[in-house]
């Protein structure tokens, strides 16, 4: 197959083309790094003769999609819109990385069948983001298969994320974060590339919603136990109890779907992938 895959340089995008090419498909990248602006539909054009497109280039760090909202709704929105065009001039599938979309729960584990609410910004972006999938599927019969993933975490990821600065922080013997109590669905990032490459190569699914995710989640505080724990219990340790305004305490995410539709399980649990990232760091 030939695939695209937009922000190809990132966290993300950087393995899943690594290991597309493992399985013997063509990779077209298309990242501003490498002087590709999906912003410029006239050059986006220019892209011909692809299977299906991978769109994961936009901005993803929640707390600053309160400071530069016109950025986050500007790219995340208006390149996918560029991106899914495309995608129908090609007769091609798009594969959409969505986001955790529930707010606060009204049960867990969260299926996909549980209410969405934008309860940040970049939350926003996603759901208006799913809109335009549907939409195009509709209308247009472009196929969709959007991913709705939890906590993504690996080597190489932005160190304002919490568990790369739980890390960092470590290895100078000393952590110090805000709040200890909210729980998290954590999810490796091999796991998650994993998952789009199953999304990829389905060819029977016209459009589809799935989970994401690990499926059991830990508090802050039980993170760094995990971590304290490898180093011996011999890390200083404090909270400044300091609380988001907006803030889900517990976000577990219920993956039955997509083990039966795309056949896809998790492999590496919270432990092991943090074993990872300390010696990725090491």
């Amino acid at each position: 197959m030939i695939v695209v895959v937009t922000g190809s340089s990132g966290f993300i995008g950087s393995r899943l083309v690594k290991k597309l090419k493992q399985s013997n498909h063509d990779v077209i990248e298309l990242d501003i790094q490498k002087g590709f602006d999906i912003m410029d539909f006239e050059q986006l054009k220019t892209i011909k003769d692809f299977d299906v497109c991978v769109h994961l280039a936009g901005l993803t760090f929640v707390p600053l999609s309160y400071e530069k909202p016109h950025d986050y709704f500007s790219l995340n929105v208006n390149g996918l819109i560029n991106c899914i065009e495309l995608c129908k001039i090609n007769n091609a599938k798009m594969v959409f990385p969505s986001s955790y979309v529930y707010g606060d729960p009204q049960y867990l584990p969260i299926d996909e069948k549980h209410p969405v609410s934008g309860f940040n910004p970049y939350a926003e972006t996603k759901l208006i983001g799913e809109t335009i999938c549907r939409a195009y599927h509709k209308y247009f019969d472009v196929k969709s298969i959007i991913l709705r993933p939890s906590n993504i975490y690996g080597p190489g990821q932005n160190e304002n994320f919490l568990l790369p600065k739980i890390i960092k922080q470590a290895k100078d013997g000393n952590i110090i974060l805000k709040d200890p109590r909210p729980k998290r669905d954590f999810i490796f990032v091999d796991d998650i590339v994993e998952c789009f490459r199953k999304a990829i190569e389905n060819d029977s699914i016209s459009f589809e919603i799935f989970n994401v995710c690990y499926g059991e989640s830990y508090s802050v505080n039980e993170v760094v136990e995990i971590v304290n724990k490898i180093y011996n219990n011999s890390l200083s340790i404090e909270y400044t109890n300091e609380r988001r305004k907006i803030e889900v305490l517990d976000i577990t995410m219920k993956i039955s779907k997509v083990k039966s539709l795309l056949g896809w399980s998790p492999e590496i649990d919270l432990h092991s992938g943090i074993n990872n990232l300390i010696n990725s760091n090491a």
